[in-house]
């Protein structure tokens, strides 16, 4: 047998390679995978022989601990300083990714370049940052935390590493999606034997999403469960709406995480409600501005980094900071629907949000710094009681994803926002009690809806794939996916919300629909985010939690105890609260709503009080009960009492009545007589006598009485 002589190529070789065929990739649409294998390194760092090549080759993203977590007691004076020396460490790290992706040849030569010029760098830049952050708490008279000292150093991400544990360890114990020690694939979705790589970035293109990060939803078992609600619940719900932002009100900013500064979320954000929300509004600002929302005394502001199809099509902000030279490339996509409601405590009543609090739900470097703090849900339209935390479902044909998300729902009662903008609000735990003395307040849940072209997976590749807009060193995965409130309802408005949700009434919004909708998934209590891709049958499917039950006119949104009733795509496996059921498959748009169906008609009652946004005041709306009446029901249609095969007797609204003018005319001009009805006089018999000679009559009818036998003219007989 001959020997093979033939070389295997070097490290340096292999990254050229991989270079090159990042070039001739489709400018980053179709993604490459870099080509190196689990084996050759660790965790950024070398081992064995060209372990500095491999190195240079695999670093894809970038791996920096989150300071501002750590930063819970920021002195008041010192806020805007702090806020302002966060936002420039995202600034650097940035730069420093935007050096990574470009400078791809001078890695394969050089394979100490990644430590030499990016990564030593970046620690000197960030531990000045600290050193300014550690004088700003002295010059307020406060110490700043000592776990920052040692947080400057970054590490650079291979290719096939996964995402990185939340407590900094490797191994099978992260709350990911099965992701494990040797850069193993969480859901086994592969191609070619390079499943679960990471493709290297390129400059001006996306750094992802990969094949990996996308799952068929159908593969997925029901995972999502609700905690039971107990006495003294408050059931009921508030919807307020404020549109889809199809105004396209956008900026790169994010005034609870980085006042002051511009581009300080370094992604694009979908706005609604407030209309004045950019990096220096104030509170002031916010109560002045305009709003979105139909009912005008709501004033808050939601907002979430939008969702991108890079399909190869550019948008507006192609060219600008936070948009295409940051990696968030492609065409934007406006929700078809957004449905925002405030929900009751499984387990008592629920006090007043103050004016102004802020909340941040997930984490939108999830990515790099694990899912402790994650709260992103994806889905798709009938299969909702599946939701995956860490992947992009793909939908089959009909049904739309679905972006949720369950707010934190206890208070401290005292502050509206907090140092790291975490520690002031917190999850209720698994049986729907708020802990350490916080009080429950409304839930807000979102639920946003969009029709999403399919992406294509072949051979480990996948094409026009959909993304959230995120950090670019988070390479747009799923998990980075997290959304925003600032409260600016008016007192009064709040106080309704209370009561509504507090006595078990559906108000604002579609109050009148007496369709029941989806549960929302909530976080896991303890991390504050759910763990696993929800997969019943993989590692990491640990099943969500879903204490919140807003309504929703989606057809088959879900199935089972959380997740509503059946669908027209009947994906499930049940119905609950009276919601919709069915089997089938009608897809068809039908109705205003998505998903091609048709809500329930609303009573007359329903519609004149529950359906009205103003809320003027809380018993204005319509109960439970109220809303379930069809139509037919109504003053409107009377229903028949006798044989059901009959058709309705509907009742004949009398005529209206004339006008006072015309009745007055009439009875001023001449009233014509009406003839008087007389009925036939009778024949004038002459009976037979024997004195008269008259002659004998025509015979009467039968029915006619005969008169009596008199002589003469006889008597007139009105009996007839």
């Amino acid at each position: 047998m001959r020997r093979n002589s033939r070389r295997r190529p070097t490290g340096a070789r292999r990254a050229t390679l991989a270079a090159v065929a990042l070039i001739l990739g489709g400018g980053g649409l179709v993604a490459v995978n870099v080509y190196a294998s689990a084996s050759e390194g660790g965790w950024g760092g070398t081992s064995g022989q060209g372990g500095d090549q491999t190195l240079a080759a695999r670093t894809v993203t970038l791996d920096c601990p989150d300071i501002g977590q750590q930063l819970t007691g920021i002195p008041g004076g010192a806020r805007r300083r702090v806020d302002g020396e966060l936002a420039a460490l995202d600034r650097q790290i940035t730069q420093a990714y935007d050096r990574l992706g470009s400078t791809r040849q001078e890695q394969a030569n050089d394979g100490s370049y990644v430590q030499n010029a990016i990564l030593g760098p970046l620690k000197d830049k960030r531990a000045a940052v600290i050193d300014r952050i550690k004088d700003d708490y002295r010059s307020s008279g406060a110490a700043a935390p000592g776990a920052i000292d040692g947080m400057a150093p970054c590490t650079g991400i291979p290719a096939d590493q996964g995402q990185p544990p939340a407590d900094g360890q490797s191994g099978s114990g992260q709350n990911g999606a099965g992701q494990s020690a040797g850069g193993q694939n969480g859901n086994g979705q592969s191609g070619n034997g390079q499943s679960g790589q990471q493709q290297s970035p390129a400059p001006g293109t996306a750094a992802g999403p990969v094949a990996s990060d996308f799952e068929d939803i159908r593969a997925v078992q029901p995972n999502a469960a609700a905690p039971a609600r107990q006495a003294g619940a408050s059931t009921g719900s508030f919807e307020t709406k404020c549109g889809v932002n199809a105004g396209g009100n956008h900026n790169t900013d994010n005034v609870i995480v980085a006042p002051g500064v511009k581009n300080g979320a370094h992604h694009l954000h979908d706005y609604v409600g407030n209309q004045s929300n950019d990096a220096f509004a104030t509170n002031d600002t916010f109560a002045a501005a305009g709003t979105s929302c139909e009912n005008q005394q709501d004033k808050s502001s939601y907002y979430w980094p939008v969702l991108r199809v890079q399909d190869g099509t550019q948008d507006f902000d192609q060219n600008n900071d936070g948009g295409g030279k940051e990696g968030n490339v492609g065409r934007i996509l406006v929700a078809k629907q957004a449905r925002i409601t405030f929900v009751g405590s499984p387990t008592g009543k629920v006090v007043a949000m103050p004016r102004f609090l802020r909340i941040i739900t997930g984490d939108a470097k999830a990515f790099t710094n694990g899912p402790a703090n994650a709260n992103a849900h994806w889905s798709c339209t009938g299969f909702e009681d599946r939701q995956l935390t860490d992947k992009y479902p793909i939908c089959p044909s009909g049904s739309s994803v679905v972006r949720t998300f369950a707010f934190q729902s206890c208070w401290d009662g005292q502050n509206i926002d907090s140092a790291n903008h975490r520690t002031h609000v917190a999850f209720a735990d698994a049986s729907g009690n708020c802990q350490n003395g916080f009080k429950a307040i409304p839930q807000l849940t979102m639920r946003l809806v969009y029709d999403v072209p399919p992406p294509v997976i072949e051979n480990g590749q996948v094409k026009n794939p959909y993304a959230v807009d995120g950090f670019p060193e988070q390479l747009h995965k799923a998990i980075t996916d997290h959304d925003d409130f600032i409260n600016v309802m008016t007192d009064g408005l709040m106080g309704q919300v209370v009561d509504c949700i507090n006595s078990g009434h559906r108000c604002g919004g579609d109050a009148g629909d007496p369709s029941q909708g989806t549960s929302s998934p909530s976080p896991d209590p303890a991390s504050g985010g759910t763990s696993g891709s929800g997969r019943g049958s993989s590692s990491g499917g640990d099943t969500a939690t879903a204490p919140a039950t807003p309504p929703t006119d989606e057809p088959g949104a879900g199935a089972g105890s959380s997740a509503g009733g059946g669908s027209d795509q009947n994906s499930g496996s049940g119905a609950s609260g009276g919601g919709d059921q069915g089997s089938g498959s009608a897809t068809g748009d039908n109705s205003a709503s998505d998903g091609g169906h048709t809500a329930p008609p609303t009573s007359a009652a329903t519609e004149a009080s529950g359906n009205s946004n103003s809320n003027s005041n809380s018993k204005g709306t319509a109960t439970p009960a109220a809303a379930a009446v069809p139509a037919r029901a109504t003053a409107a249609a009377v229903p028949h009492r006798g044989c059901s095969r009959r058709p309705p007797r509907r009742a004949v609204a009398p005529p209206p009545p004339r006008p006072r003018a015309a009745r007055t005319a009439v009875a001023a001009g001449p009233v014509p007589r009406r003839p008087r009805h007389r009925p036939p006089r009778a024949p004038r018999l002459r009976p037979p006598c024997p004195r008269c000679r008259s002659p004998r009559p025509r015979r009467p009818p039968a029915d006619w009485p005969r008169p009596a036998p008199i002589c003469g003219r006889p008597r007139r007989d009105r009996s007839w």
